[in-house]
């Protein structure tokens, strides 16, 4: 186990007296918490110290030092500073056996002591986090955090995507540490393999603001998926075409299937797992090609259409075009002025013959006008006109 930062609280402010009220000597202790594999420093100040006699015991009343001399063959406890103001001990490498009262204790007349208590605290460790089972896509998933050792006990938290999850806590207590775990259960889909959660550990015996966390990476397992990538668009007689099958899926597809339709694959192609390469194409290649790949959880198929072009063909092709355009624009055109010629006709014709005017005639009915012009009155005059 490593060593833990070195933390202390004072707690209680213990006096005694070894004298009468304002005359005789004190001595003074204060309370000390340090976390497990951290430094205490244990004090017992003096006030109108003579050179009397001063002790130091550890909580089994042991004595650690007699008078500044040690006493016990404990090299962790090591003494600091022994003056007419305080005695200093400091202990190395805590250790929750270490806890209890520290008595300071002053020879006089009348046996006076302090105690000085210490309290060590144990940080939780990494919390350890589980799957109950394999996680599947649109089921759900349930993890567990355990925190074996810890006091007091650690307060456990889950974190998914920056966001709290609710768990479920329970604890026990073995001796003076305690035993913690968390469960926590969320639906998955497929997006979330490879996602991270967080459990993460607090307590007292850990500097404010830190955690201990753990981050356990999801394994959604789901169906494969397929889709089939070409090394080029356009393939002409002679070119060599390489198509690739992209395959997803958890678990991965160990084996992948290339066929063509209801039709063996060409004697020339090659067939190395994800890849088809089709060497020297011929129109005889064409055909629909498909890659099949497979788990348990399904299966998934992707198809090809292969259409191999004769170069001389795809010219002929990519020339033609400006000339259709510039054929029907001249159709368009012809079909225009026989329209123009047609009406510029049926006009003439229905404009040809003779009509009478009025001038120089006396006649201001419709009626007479129209007599006059059957009877061939000489009273008025007649014109033609025609239209050439």
């Amino acid at each position: 186990m490593g060593r833990a930062r070195r933390f202390q609280w004072p707690l209680l402010l213990l006096w005694a007296a070894a004298a009468g009220p304002g005359t005789g000597q004190e001595v003074q202790t204060e309370n000390v918490t340090v976390a497990e594999g951290g430094v205490a420093e244990i004090t017992c100040r003096l006030h109108q110290y003579d050179g009397s006699i001063v002790v130091i015991q550890n909580p089994a009343r042991q004595t650690l030092f007699f008078n500044g001399t040690r006493a016990l063959k404990d090299e962790r406890f090591q003494l600091e500073e022994f003056s007419p103001r305080r005695v200093r001990i400091r202990l190395s490498d805590a250790r929750l056996e270490d806890e209890g009262g520290y008595f300071c204790q002053l020879y006089t007349e009348d046996t006076h002591h302090q105690i000085a208590t210490l309290t060590v605290l144990v940080a939780p460790e990494n919390p350890v986090v589980e799957v109950r089972e394999q996680a599947v896509e649109g089921g759900e998933v349930e993890l567990s955090c355990l925190v074996p050792r810890s006091r007091p006990a650690a307060v456990l938290r889950w974190y998914r995507d920056r966001k709290e999850l609710k768990g479920v806590s329970s604890g026990q207590e073995n001796g003076k540490v305690w035993s913690v775990a968390s469960t926590v259960r969320f639906r998955v889909d497929r997006k979330d393999d490879g996602g991270i959660v967080i459990c993460e550990a607090q307590n007292q015996a850990l500097p404010s603001g830190h955690s201990k966390q753990t981050q356990y990476v999801l394994d959604v397992q789901y169906s494969p998926t397929a889709r089939i990538h070409a090394s080029q668009a356009v393939v002409r007689e002679g070119d060599t075409l390489v198509l690739t099958c992209a395959v997803a899926g958890n678990p991965r597809p160990s084996q992948i299937r290339w066929n063509r339709g209801n039709e063996s694959l060409p004697e020339r192609a090659e067939a190395v797992g994800e890849t088809l390469t089709l060497p020297g194409l011929v129109s005889a290649d064409n055909g629909t090609y498909t890659c099949e790949a497979a788990n348990k959880h399904g299966h998934a198929r992707a198809l090809y259409v292969l259409v191999v072009y004769d170069p001389g063909a795809v010219v002929e092709a990519q020339t033609s075009v400006p000339y259709a355009i510039v054929g029907g624009i001249l159709a368009l055109l012809v079909f225009l002025i026989i329209c123009v010629l047609v009406g510029m006709v049926w006009c003439s014709v229905r404009q040809k013959g003779s009509y009478l005017t009025h001038e120089a005639s006396g006649l201001d009915e419709q009626g007479e006008a129209r007599e006059a012009f059957l009877n061939g009155s000489d009273g008025h005059k007649r014109k033609e006109e025609f239209f050439i």
